[in-house]
């Protein structure tokens, strides 16, 4: 949290260290991606959704941007699920047909 010239003073190995921590992040985005599958705009767009729409209060935002995730994401599910039946879209695809436009205009609006 110092930085790498003081974590570097006060003897880590900073380059060794780098590389753990890149290993260690990989794997567990990759172990999370593979057990829920790939719906990274509800991680971009609700937050901002929520921020905009109840303030910057975190107290109340973070748990609002929990539950409209959750919210979206059941959403979602259920149009990729009933949209071509019997056969079932991935919940990605739904996500991202929402968030990509969505976080589109919102980083057009700021």
């Amino acid at each position: 949290m110092l930085g790498e010239r003081d974590a570097f003073d006060l003897g880590v190995e900073v380059g060794r260290v780098r590389i753990i921590v890149f290993i260690v992040a990989s794997l567990l985005v990759g172990s999370s991606v593979a057990a829920s599958g790939s719906v990274g705009y509800v991680g971009l767009v609700v937050p901002h959704l929520a921020r905009l729409s109840l303030g910057s209060d975190n107290r109340i935002n973070i748990p609002a941007a929990a539950l409209g995730g959750a919210l979206f994401v059941i959403i979602a599910d259920t149009v990729a699920r009933t949209v071509i039946a019997p056969r079932e879209l991935p919940v990605g695809a739904i996500t991202a047909l929402i968030g990509a436009p969505l976080f589109i205009y919102l980083l057009k609006k700021g």
